[in-house]
C-alpha cells in the first residue's frame, strides 16, 4: 500500500480537540485497543466520540509508521463513515475548526456529488455509499490506513454491508485499522463480527454524560397516523406542545433551545410552519433535503446574542450529530423505516413507532449540557410497547442493489461474509431475478461484465440501466437529467415528473443539487447521441427502461401496473387524463388517498403504448388466459404487457378442437382460482363433509399416515387428490356439479384405509340394537368430541362409554326424550345412570307415560319402543 505523508499531524492535538468532551477519558483505552487493529467504541450521543476518535486513530497510524507502534504497515488516510450527508459535512466541519484548519486541508468530506478534500488531508468523512463504490473500484483501499464506521447501531443497509466487506478485507490486509462506533448496547455483536476468527474485538466504553432529565408525557387526543400518513391533527398537537414547553423553559432560562423530532421532511415542514405562526422564536428545519447552508445553521449552534431557537428535525439529529444549545426535546415517537412489499413489488419508507433505544437517544439530547426536559407526545404504555431496537434495514428493504454489490465483491448473496444480519432468502431471490433481467448477474448469481458496469454508476442498478439505455434513445444529457431527479429523491406533490423537471430547470429549491448531479452522470451514460423520435415521452421512456414492471395503463380512476398492482394518482394530479404512465415511485397507502387500491403514485411520467411496448418488451406476451367465473372456466386469447391486457378475444373451452395450449391454460386457471378463492368454490356434499370431518379427527389424534385435510394442506396437495376434477372443470363442467367424496378418498393411506370404518365409524350400534349416526366435529375443530344423538331408553344398562380413534376419543351422548329433545349430555353413561337419571325420570315419567321410565335403569331392557308395543 502506498504510504501517505502526514504533514500537519501536530494540528491533531488530542488535548485541545478533546477539551470538555467526556470521551477524552476513554482515549488511553482506545489507543491500547487499537494495538489489535480493530476496536468497537460504545458511547452515548454527545460524548464526543465522532469528534475525538478519528484523530486518535490518525495518530495511532502515524505512530506505527514512525516505529512507535508495532510496525504492522504503512500509515494512510483515516476514512470516517457517517450514515447521512448532513452528518458527514457537520463532523468534518467541526473537527476542522477544532484543529484550526480550513475544511479540506487536514479534515475534509466527500458526499454524493460534493467533495472538499485536499490531497494531503489525513481524515476524510464520507457517506456509506461513497466507500462501498470505492471498494468495488479498489478492493484493497490503497492509501487508506483506517476506516471508522460511525453509528453502526442505526443498522442501515449500506453500513451493515460495509461491516461485512471490511471484515473480509482485513483478512487480506491485517494492517487496515477498523473501528465501529455504536451509541447503544449492541457493541458486543459488532465486536464478535470485527474480531473474525481471532476472537472478539476490544470494546471501549465511555460513561454517559447525561445530566438530570425530566420526562413529561403529553399524548394527543386522536391517533398519530391516518390513511394519509402522519395525522395533521397530531402534527398540530406536536407544534402546540413544543410552543408551550419552550415558552415554559424560557421563563426560567432564556438560553434554552428546543429540538423537535418528527419522522420525515414533510412533517418537518408542517410542524415548522405552525411553530412560526405560534411563536416569535427562530424556527429551523433539519433534514436531508434542505440545502447545506440551512443545515449548517441548524447544527452550528446559536450565534452569540442570537434569539432562542427551535430546530425541527428528522431522526438524523438522534445520534448522527449534535445540535448545540438544546435543553428541551419534544418527541413525536415516530420514525421512518424501509419496507419492502414483495407482493406488490413496492419498496419505500413507512411511518412506524420508533424503538425505545431511539426514544431514549432523542431524550438524551436534552441533558448533554445540563439539566433538561423531554416532552413525549405519547403515553407511557406506548413507550412500553415500543420495539427495543430499530429493525435492521437488511431485513425489510429491497435488496437489488445490495445483491449486485455482493455479487461484484465475489460473494453472491453474502455467502461467507460476516454480516450483522443475514439477508432474507426470499428478498435475495427477488433481487437476483431483477438483476438477471438487467443482465447484471448470471444464473448462479455471479456478476457479469454488465453488472460490474452498472455497479460503477453511482445510482441504483435500475436507474443505471435507465441511464445507459435511455442515453442511446434520447441522448446522454436528457437521460442524465431524468435519472438525477429520480436518484436524489426529489418529490412532487402532484406526482408529475415532467412538471418537476420543468421546475428544476427554472429555480426549484433543489435545482443546484440537481444540476451538479446531472453533470456528474452525463459522462457516465452511453457515448451516443439519441434520436428525436421520443421527444414527447423522454421522461416516461427513461423511467420505463429503469422500471418496466411499473408501466401502467389507466383503468377507471386508477392505474394498473404491468406487475399487477393497482395504484392511484395524488388528488389533482395533472397526469390524471393520461392513458399510459411510467411510474418511478409508488408506495403503500390506504383510504381515500389510494382510492381503494392500497397504493399511491408518488412520481410518474406520461408515455404512449408504443413506448410502453418498447421499454417492457420482455413483458410483452401473446397467450391464452383463463379464469373461473361463476363456477365455470372462461378463456381468452390476449396480448398483454404483464398484467395489462392490450387485446382480448374469447376462446372455446370445450369440444375436440380445443388447442393444447388452451387446455393447459384452462387447467392452470382452475388451479389458480382454487388457490386464490379457496375450497369454497366447490359445493361440499354432506357425504364429503362427513368424510373430511372423520379424517380430520383421525389426523388430530393418530397423526400420520392419516392425512391433514385442513384448507391449507388440501390446497398444497391439490393435484394429489383433485387432479381429475381439475381436468373436468377445464373441459367446461361446473364446480357445483362435483362431489368431493371420491377425491378425498384418494388421500386415504393404504393399507391403513381398510380400518377407516373401524376407527371412525359413521354409525354406532347402541344397546337397543339401533344404529345411531355419529356426528364428528368440524374439520377445523378436530379436537372437539364426536357426538351421538339417541333416545334415552335405547341406552338402558349401558355402562361403558364407547370410543373411536382406537379408544382415544370417547363419544359424547345427547340423550333424547321421546320428542327428540335433549334431556342430558354426557360422556360418562355409568355416572349418569347412578345419579342424574333419577331426576330426569321424576320430571319425564308423567309427561311421557307410554314410554318406560324404570326405577332401575341398569336392569331394564334397552328399547326404542313404547310400553304398549313392548
Amino acid at each position: 500500500m502506498t504510504a501517505l505523508r502526514l504533514p500537519g499531524l501536530d494540528r491533531l492535538d488530542l488535548g485541545r480537540i478533546g477539551a470538555g468532551l467526556p470521551f477524552a477519558a476513554s482515549v488511553p483505552a482506545l489507543q491500547q485497543a487499537l494495538a489489535a487493529g480493530v476496536a468497537v467504541v460504545q458511547a452515548p450521543p454527545g460524548t464526543g466520540k465522532t469528534t475525538l476518535v478519528p484523530p486518535v486513530v490518525a495518530r495511532v497510524l502515524a505512530s506505527r509508521r514512525s516505529g512507535g507502534g508495532d510496525g504492522a504497515g504503512a500509515a494512510g488516510r483515516v476514512v470516517v463513515v457517517q450514515p447521512r450527508r448532513v452528518a458527514a459535512r457537520a463532523a468534518a466541519t467541526r473537527l476542522a475548526a477544532l484543529t484550526g484548519t480550513r475544511v479540506g486541508e487536514l479534515v475534509g468530506w466527500t458526499v454524493r456529488g460534493e467533495r472538499r478534500l485536499d490531497r494531503g488531508a489525513l481524515i476524510e468523512v464520507v457517506t456509506p455509499g461513497i466507500l462501498l463504490r470505492r471498494l468495488l473500484a479498489d478492493a484493497s483501499l490503497d492509501g487508506v490506513g483506517a476506516v471508522v464506521l460511525d453509528e453502526v447501531h442505526e443498522r442501515g443497509l449500506e453500513t451493515d454491508l460495509l461491516v461485512g466487506l471490511l471484515t473480509d478485507l482485513r483478512e487480506l490486509r491485517d494492517d487496515l485499522v477498523l473501528v465501529a462506533m455504536s451509541a447503544t448496547v449492541d457493541a458486543g455483536m459488532f465486536a464478535r463480527l470485527l474480531g473474525g476468527g481471532s476472537g472478539a474485538a476490544p470494546v471501549v466504553d465511555c460513561p454517559s454524560a447525561l445530566h438530570p432529565l425530566v420526562v413529561a408525557w403529553r399524548p394527543g387526543t386522536g391517533p398519530r397516523t391516518d390513511d394519509r400518513g402522519v395525522s395533521r391533527a397530531f402534527l398540530r398537537h406536536v407544534a402546540d406542545v413544543a410552543t408551550e414547553a419552550h415558552r415554559d423553559a424560557l421563563a426560567t432560562d432564556p438560553g434554552v433551545d428546543a429540538l423537535v423530532f418528527v419522522p420525515g421532511a414533510w412533517e418537518v415542514g408542517q410542524v415548522a410552519s405552525r411553530l412560526r405562526e405560534l411563536t416569535g422564536t427562530e424556527v429551523l428545519e433539519l433534514h436531508g433535503q434542505v440545502g447545506p447552508r440551512e443545515q449548517d445553521r441548524a447544527v452550528g449552534g446559536r450565534p452569540a446574542g442570537g434569539p432562542p431557537r427551535i430546530v425541527v428535525s428528522t431522526s438524523l439529529a438522534e445520534s448522527s450529530l449534535t445540535v448545540p444549545g438544546v435543553r428541551l426535546v419534544v418527541d413525536s415517537g415516530l420514525a421512518r423505516e424501509p419496507r419492502r412489499d414483495a407482493a406488490r413489488d413496492m419498496s419505500g419508507l413507512v411511518t412506524v413507532t420508533c424503538s425505545r433505544a431511539s426514544a431514549d437517544q432523542r431524550a438524551g439530547r436534552a441533558a448533554r449540557l445540563g439539566p433538561g426536559v423531554v416532552v413525549r407526545c405519547y403515553d407511557e404504555s406506548t413507550y412500553a410497547g415500543m420495539p427495543e431496537h430499530v429493525t435492521p434495514a437488511i431485513a425489510t428493504s429491497d435488496l437489488t442493489d445490495a445483491a449486485l454489490l455482493l455479487a461484484c465483491w465475489g460473494t453472491p448473496r453474502g455467502q461467507g461474509l460476516h454480516l450483522p444480519t443475514a439477508p432474507p432468502a426470499a428478498a435475495m431471490r427477488d433481487a437476483e431475478t431483477t438483476l438477471r433481467r438487467l443482465g447484471a448477474v448470471d444464473a448462479v448469481g455471479s456478476a457479469t461484465a454488465e453488472g460490474h458496469r452498472l455497479a460503477r454508476i453511482p445510482v441504483s442498478a435500475r436507474l443505471a440501466r435507465g441511464l445507459i439505455d435511455g442515453s442511446e434513445l434520447v441522448g446522454p444529457r436528457r437521460a442524465a437529467e431524468v435519472v438525477a431527479a429520480l436518484s436524489d429523491d426529489i418529490r412532487s406533490p402532484t406526482g408529475d415528473l415532467t412538471g418537476l423537471l420543468r421546475d428544476l430547470r427554472s429555480g426549484h429549491p433543489a435545482s443546484d443539487r440537481w444540476r451538479r448531479e446531472t453533470r456528474r452522470l452525463e459522462p457516465l451514460a452511453a457515448d451516443r447521441v439519441g434520436g428525436t423520435a421520443y421527444d414527447g415521452v423522454v421522461e416516461g421512456l427513461v423511467v420505463g427502461l429503469a422500471h418496466p414492471e411499473r408501466v401502467a395503463r389507466r383503468s377507471g380512476d386508477t392505474y394498473l401496473l404491468a406487475s399487477g398492482t393497482r395504484a392511484a394518482l395524488p388528488q389533482g394530479s395533472p397526469l390524471a387524463r393520461q392513458e399510459w404512465l411510467a411510474i418511478a415511485d409508488v408506495t403503500r397507502a390506504s383510504g381515500r388517498a389510494a382510492a381503494g387500491t392500497g397504493a399511491v403514485v408518488r412520481l410518474a411520467a406520461p408515455m404512449d403504448q408504443a413506448t410502453a411496448e418498447l421499454v417492457a418488451a420482455h413483458l410483452l406476451v401473446g397467450e391464452v388466459r383463463a379464469e373461473l367465473v361463476g363456477g365455470r372456466v372462461r378463456a381468452r386469447q390476449v396480448r398483454a404487457i404483464g398484467a395489462i391486457e392490450l387485446t382480448s378475444t374469447p376462446v372455446a373451452t370445450s369440444g375436440a378442437g380445443v388447442r393444447g395450449d388452451v387446455r393447459s391454460a384452462l387447467r392452470e386457471a382452475v388451479r389458480e382460482a382454487v388457490q386464490d378463492k379457496g375450497l369454497d368454490v366447490f359445493t361440499w356434499s354432506p357425504s364429503a363433509t362427513a368424510l373430511r370431518d372423520r379424517l380430520a379427527l383421525l389426523h388430530a389424534h393418530l397423526g400420520g399416515p392419516w392425512p391433514d385435510v385442513s384448507d391449507e394442506a388440501l390446497l398444497d396437495r391439490l393435484d394429489a387428490w383433485l387432479g381429475p376434477e381439475i381436468d373436468t372443470l377445464a373441459r367446461g363442467s361446473a364446480a357445483s356439479g362435483l362431489d368431493l367424496t371420491d377425491p378425498l378418498r384418494r388421500l386415504l393411506p393404504w393399507p391403513e384405509a381398510a380400518r377407516l370404518d373401524e376407527l371412525a365409524p359413521e354409525r354406532l350400534t347402541v344397546a337397543s340394537g339401533s344404529h345411531a349416526r355419529i356426528t364428528y366435529p368440524p374439520h377445523d375443530d378436530p379436537t372437539a368430541r364426536p357426538t351421538v344423538r339417541v333416545k334415552l331408553q335405547e341406552c338402558f344398562g349401558w355402562a361403558a362409554t364407547p370410543t373411536v380413534a382406537d379408544g382415544r376419543v370417547p363419544l359424547t351422548f345427547h340423550l333424547l326424550s321421546p320428542a327428540q329433545r335433549p334431556l342430558a349430555i354426557t360422556d360418562d353413561l355409568a355416572s349418569f345412570w347412578s345419579g342424574p337419571y333419577q331426576q330426569v325420570r321424576a320430571e319425564m315419567r308423567g309427561r311421557y307415560p307410554r314410554h318406560p321410565w324404570p326405577e332401575d335403569p341398569w336392569t331394564a331392557p334397552a328399547t326404542a319402543r313404547t310400553n304398549r308395543r313392548r
